[in-house]
């Protein structure tokens, strides 16, 4: 880490990713090769990782949660991510976009029954809102809630839902009300619900060791009571999550830059041609100057909006800004990598080509590209 952004970690925030990178160490790098060829990891890291208070961070302190800034969660979240699979981190982390909506908006019943089972790692929690008719598109979602006494009878299908196999509550976008955004709600669906089913783990370009499916509900009869928030209040809770998760894609994006450039360096110097280190030659050197070039200018904006959300600043045209340039760069620089390593970069033993597959999906997940340049050019009157 550069001079220049230590300024944002604190004593709190230097123990904390202490702490995770022991546990990276112990309980995920030695088998993380393993569980990529599996397309899985052990349903007893999410307790583990409970226990180590690791899924607990920004989370409540009454339910069981550890509490923390921006900047905590952030020093957490990078040190998951040097065990260089974005599919676990996201699995892991999908307490962080299913958790908060009921954390937020949910009945106090609600809150006491899910959250500290969650937090512990007892449990997962999935966040469901893209559907086969489209993503991006959030105020035209299908899946319908009839209201039909104390219960709501749901009918639709969600699609590449992270956790979306073993999670054991899912936080669903349906539509209660009419067309658009002011007909969705919020709905705690349960894995044990009559009429829910899940599909098998789809396999995926990246992301070998996340938990993605499809779920499908038919005549599922969900209570009343599990409705999070208001009815037909569900947009503005969808929207209000996507803040905290684009800024964690930014750092996803840019520890995917930090690792490849790292292996970059590290090959340079070792590996010869034409009698000397690789690194030696002025076309190499250029390349990890720019690599490393854009990547500190992609660090220092995505801590910038961070130290602006921390103190309540909206910054709803900046992070979408923000992601776009994390995603542009560590496309880059996966790329660039991948070709410094030559053959042996599109090699599964090499940390850079699974660094290189991981990196597609973060300029789609949490909004594509192209709907952060349309949030962008909203935000700028046009």
């Amino acid at each position: 880490m550069s001079k220049l952004h230590e300024r944002h970690f604190g004593e709190t925030q230097n123990i904390v990713r202490a702490n995770v990178r022991r546990f990276v160490d112990t309980h995920i790098n030695p088998f993380i090769d393993e569980w990529e060829e599996a397309n899985e990891f052990p349903r007893e890291l999410y307790k583990l990782a409970g226990e180590a208070g690791l899924l607990g961070i920004g989370h409540d302190e009454e339910f069981g949660g550890a509490g923390g800034d921006v900047f905590t969660k952030i020093a957490a979240s990078e040190e998951l991510m040097r065990s260089s699979s974005g599919g676990l981190v996201a699995s892991l982390g999908s307490i962080d976009i299913g958790l908060p909506p009921i954390a937020r908006w949910g009945s106090n019943e609600l809150k006491q029954r899910i959250l500290p089972d969650v937090i512990l790692g007892n449990k997962v929690i999935a966040l469901a809102i893209t559907e086969p008719s489209g993503g991006s598109d959030v105020a035209n979602i299908k899946t319908t809630a009839k209201k039909d006494g104390d219960y709501y009878i749901v009918n639709g299908s969600k699609t590449f839902i992270t956790s979306g196999h073993r999670a054991d509550y899912y936080t669903v976008a349906v539509r209660t009300g009419g067309d658009g955004y002011g007909g969705i709600s919020l709905l705690l669906i349960e894995r044990d619900t009559e009429g829910f089913t899940r599909g098998k783990n789809l396999k995926k370009t990246g992301w070998w060791a996340s938990d993605t499916a499809e779920l499908f509900f038919d005549n599922c009869k969900v209570p009343a009571s599990n409705l999070i928030g208001a009815e037909n209040a569900g947009f503005f809770a969808i929207m209000s999550n996507f803040e905290m998760e684009r800024l964690s894609l930014c750092v996803m994006a840019n520890m995917t830059s930090e690792l490849a450039l790292e292996e970059a360096l590290a090959y340079v110097k070792q590996r010869e041609a034409f009698g000397r280190p690789i690194g030696k030659f002025q076309i190499i050197k250029h390349k990890l100057a720019e690599m490393a070039t854009a990547l500190e200018a992609s660090k220092t904006f995505t801590y910038s909006l961070a130290q602006a959300m921390s103190e309540g600043q909206p910054v709803i045209k900046e992070i979408s800004m923000a992601k776009n340039l994390a995603t542009q760069t560590s496309d880059k620089i996966t790329y660039d990598a991948v070709q410094i390593f030559g053959g042996m970069g599109f090699m599964r033993e090499s940390k850079v080509e699974r660094l290189a597959r991981d990196n597609r999906i973060l300029s789609i997940g949490g909004g594509t590209y192209e709907i952060m340049n349309e949030v962008i050019a909203k935000q700028l009157g046009l």
